[in-house]
């Protein structure tokens, strides 16, 4: 069987871990992604660099509050 690794990082006092991460060939500056926060898998969710916001399941689109962890994927990108 294959290995799965995800990129794991401790991010404002949450372990968040990036299980599923794909770069859009449009809009470069978005990331569609699959995150777990302290073990529970979150859905695929739009984090938007440019804008900083996150465009949810529903297509709602929500401004990165504090301790977001669409900050996180931004910076560790450098899309700032």
């Amino acid at each position: 069987m294959p290995a799965k690794a995800s990129v794991c990082r401790n991010y404002n006092g949450q372990q968040i871990c990036i299980v599923e991460l794909k770069r859009s060939a449009k809009n470069y500056w978005e990331y569609r992604a699959i995150l777990s926060i302290d073990g529970v898998k979150k859905p695929r969710e739009v984090y938007n660099c440019r804008s900083r916001s996150t465009v949810k399941k529903d297509g709602k689109v929500v401004p990165f509050g504090k301790k977001d962890p669409g900050q996180m994927i931004c910076s560790f990108f450098h899309n700032q």
